[in-house]
């Protein structure tokens, strides 16, 4: 290769490595500039999203705080407790079975419960009671049942 580069007359060397420069400048921005310009616009337009969306959610956290006041946790038994917001939420006739496991928790088994239902009680439950869930098992009913499910949950204080 060094022969060839020194055959070549003055002017076609001066080419030669005119596009050689070019070459590893264009392999440069092709290679590393472009890819970390696209990263980097990928991010901030993540940036802007994640902004926008933190400025609207914040007006409706103060709404909440102002709204829920300061939590206090009832000293009543769990069982009575569960079958108290089980029947607030309209999951009485789902409810199975409601057995304290130990002081400070509950297994409750429903079976065709309402989803949506179900995790409204749990969010009730936490945010009002001070309960939270400890384990949770959750299986799809018959397929003309759609949004129903069989769940065991344990919850504790």
């Amino acid at each position: 290769m060094r022969d060839w580069f020194d055959s070549l007359q003055e002017r076609e060397r001066m080419f030669v490595v005119t596009a050689a420069v070019l070459l590893v400048l264009a392999l440069f921005y092709l290679a590393v500039w472009m890819p970390i310009a696209k990263s980097q616009k990928s991010l901030a337009t993540s940036v802007e999203i994640w902004s926008e969306q933190l400025a609207q959610l914040r007006p409706i956290v103060g709404k909440l705080q102002t709204q829920s006041g300061p939590r206090t946790i009832s000293n009543e038994s769990l069982v009575v407790i569960v079958d108290r917001t089980v029947r607030e939420h309209g999951l009485a006739n789902a409810l199975q079975r409601s057995q304290p496991t130990g002081s400070n928790s509950v297994r409750v088994q429903f079976e065709s419960a309402a989803f949506d239902d179900l995790i409204l009680w749990l969010g009730a439950l936490n945010s009002n009671d001070g309960l939270r869930v400890q384990t949770a098992n959750f299986s799809a009913t018959s397929s003309e049942m759609k949004g129903r499910v069989n769940s065991t949950l344990t919850l504790e204080r």
